[in-house]
């Protein structure tokens, strides 16, 4: 069963493909594989991007004085 990556390591593992295809040397096959992973990375990130705003909005919306604290600031 495989772990599912961190944020960080997925982040990452994204810009390596993205600097590999910028290369434009992988070969097409190698490529497609390699967009394919980094639209599956893409995903992953956004999803814990979302997650980790969800959590902070609960923070917030449970503590107002944070929220106004943090706005007249």
């Amino acid at each position: 069963m495989e772990t599912e990556q961190s944020f960080e390591a997925a982040l990452e593992r994204l810009e390596e493909i993205v600097e590999l295809l910028e290369e434009g040397e992988a070969p097409l096959e190698q490529a497609m594989i390699l967009y394919e992973e980094g639209v599956k990375l893409t995903a992953l990130c956004q999803g814990k991007l979302s997650t980790a705003e969800q959590k902070l909005d609960q923070i917030l919306e449970q503590d107002g004085t944070l929220r106004e604290k943090g706005g007249s600031q």
